[in-house]
């Protein structure tokens, strides 16, 4: 990994440097200096003929110039050419850089991570049906066309197919962000990386290997990490510009005290000196060290930060996108609403004594929500596609959709709770509806006060969700969102983030699912919600890992101090170059005051102390 490579050449390098601190032989330190420039410069050496090469000349192109014009006339003084010798700011320069680089590295890896997660949806073989009605396991790469599949109760669906037989309850939240299982019948088409639920399905396979919907979501996502643009960082734009002063101080340097009759040895040295202290130490630490603090910082309030640059962004965002299922609700069904018709009082109580049982996610909640102790049942039966009925006290009690009776009924104020965007559960005798029990995504307790916290920080909030518009509005609603996108499939999601970047705002997407990780990764800031899936989780930039939305606020505001303490200690590691050049260049030495290089490395030295010490008094 190329993180480790730079920590590894650092501690060679080190290790070789207190030798060049503490010997005097000229020989003994050209060997070993040798040895740390070759090898611990050759990073920066590579990098800067890659800036060079494609025209964008920053960090590496300067610390290759310092190094070199360090190494080299170090080299030609060790072997005779009058002179001092720069072998330790060489060495010490060349330490430096290493570790700010394995710093900063080591902030942004794991993104590419997100597609083995993605590929870890899919179960390892499929049922293929034999003509004898046996099974064969038969991986997935030798599926085929027109393959009939079975898959059993609780299993993965292995790829993208029509039921041709049984039906179920499928959960696909994970890949399309319905919150629900989805109902799933003869002719009902299924998704690859699904889970089905509690009935046994035979899958005709339709769609296999690149074609199939979970593989153009990998796409998507492999896509938008290739073309996703890097965020010029302040230092390289410092970078740039010291490069320029160093190159045009130093050769305007050397040809004026030519100009002025000195010798050559002495403009040489001149000049030398002007491009190693125009190469600042804490130039290298002066980001990732601000970085790793705030990373430190932000990993004890529970917010994760994989990527850098992604991160800095976040103190100029405009749009802040939440995915709805998983983020700003819990992403399971919880009761909301048990309203009594007639004389009976214990619609709740019934309903869940006759679905204690049930494996079903709606059965499970109502069960989860009743208070009292629950009665004893007989004679269970399920109702395919419609729900259970039983005994319960010794009288008939059906619990399912509006289809449990044989007349369905009218009841307008299950259609008031419908068009809130509730699934509405009627509990019923033989013939007549006893109550209704409403279900909802719940929202999570602490969505309302992130919204209220980004609304009153100016910023416009949207909310993208696979559910229908009944559902999503009212979720907007209660948080205060105007912006909704309902019924909205994986792509389009990412393509949602594209429309709003297009109208030059800067994006922040904030989700949990596999649905979310081509817009986690197409936003200028990815935001995950911890507790969702793994490949949402390595698609992101920041990870939330208390799954609480308000610490998307703490992340805005915990890189807008990150911004301010990395301009101030940009400031630091170049502002005492503004008298630092002009003494080294020797323009005071007509009144005998010259900057030595020994002097020259210590104010360098003083100012990566300020920018560790700057670095250190981050407080949020």
């Amino acid at each position: 990994m190329m993180h480790t490579n730079f920590l590894t050449r650092f501690w060679v390098c080190s290790a070789l440097t207190i030798p060049v601190l503490l010997l005097a032989n000229p020989i003994v330190l050209f060997l070993l200096s040798s040895i740390i420039f070759f090898y611990g410069g050759w990073p920066f050496l590579r990098g800067a003929v890659h800036e060079l090469h494609t025209r964008t000349p920053g960090m590496m192109v300067l610390i290759a110039v310092a190094i070199t014009v360090a190494y080299g006339y170090s080299t030609l003084v060790a072997f005779g050419v009058p002179g001092t010798m720069f072998y330790w700011e060489l060495a010490t320069l060349i330490d430096i850089m290493l570790l700010g680089h394995y710093i900063e590295m080591r902030s942004v890896m794991g993104a590419s991570k997100a597609l083995h997660e993605l590929a870890k949806l899919m179960p390892p073989a499929a049922h293929v049906l034999q003509t004898d009605g046996s099974t064969q396991d038969v991986s997935l790469e030798n599926l085929k066309l027109n393959d009939r599949v079975l898959v059993r109760p609780g299993e993965k669906i292995p790829a993208d197919g029509v039921v041709s037989q049984g039906s179920s309850y499928v959960n696909v939240s994970a890949l399309t962000g319905e919150s629900k299982p989805v109902s799933k019948k003869v002719d009902d088409t299924v998704i690859g990386g699904s889970i089905n639920g509690s009935g046994a399905l035979t899958i005709t396979v339709q769609k296999t290997g690149s074609d199939s919907y979970l593989a153009q979501v990998m796409a998507l996502v492999e896509q938008a990490q290739k073309s996703k643009s890097r965020v010029q960082a302040l230092a390289d734009k410092a970078a740039l510009v010291l490069t320029i002063v160093a190159l045009g101080a130093g050769t305007i340097t050397l040809f004026t005290w030519l100009g002025l009759g000195s010798t050559f040895n002495y403009a040489l040295e001149r000049m030398v000196s002007v491009m190693v202290i125009t190469c600042p130490h804490a130039l290298g630490l002066a980001i990732p060290l601000v970085i790793a603090m705030v990373a430190g910082i932000a990993a004890r309030r529970g917010l994760l930060i994989r990527n850098k640059a992604a991160f800095e962004q976040a103190a100029n965002l405009d749009v802040i996108v939440f995915d709805k299922t998983g983020t700003l609700t819990k992403g399971e069904f919880g009761v909301s609403d048990v309203v009594p018709l007639g004389d009976e009082e214990n619609v709740l109580t019934l309903a869940a004594s006759l679905e204690q049982h049930s494996e079903h996610s709606i059965a499970r909640s109502i069960v989860a929500h009743a208070k009292e102790p629950l009665l004893p049942v007989q004679d269970v039966q399920a109702i395919a596609g419609v729900g259970v009925k039983g005994v319960v006290n010794g009288k008939e009690v059906r619990v399912g959709n509006v289809k449990i009776l044989d007349q369905a009924p009218d009841v307008p104020k299950a259609k008031d709770l419908e068009a809130q965007g509730k699934t509405v559960v009627y509990v019923c005798s033989e013939t007549q509806v006893l109550g209704l029990i409403a279900l909802a995504d719940v929202v999570r307790p602490e969505s309302k006060e992130a919204c209220t916290r980004l609304l009153e920080g100016g910023y416009q909030l949207a909310m993208i969700t696979g559910d229908n518009e009944q559902v999503a509005a009212a979720v907007a609603t209660q948080l205060g969102i105007k912006t909704v996108f309902a019924r909205v499939m994986p792509d389009q999601k990412a393509q949602k983030i594209i429309e709003l970047q297009k109208q030059g705002k800067k994006v922040a997407m904030v989700g949990d699912g596999i649905n979310d990780a081509p817009a986690l990764v197409q936003a200028d800031v990815g935001i995950a919600i911890g507790a969702g899936t793994e490949v949402a989780i390595e698609s992101a930039d920041v990870i939330l890992t208390k799954s609480d939305p308000r610490q998307v606020a703490d992340t805005i505001e915990l890189s807008r101090i990150t911004k301010r303490k990395m301009v101030q200690n940009l400031v630091w590691a170049t502002g005492y170059n503004v008298f630092a050049i002009p003494l080294a260049a020797g323009v005071l030495a007509p009144w005998g005051i010259v900057l030595p290089p020994a002097v020259g490395a210590i104010i360098m030295s003083i100012s990566t102390v300020i920018v560790a010490i700057n670095a250190r008094l981050i407080r949020y």
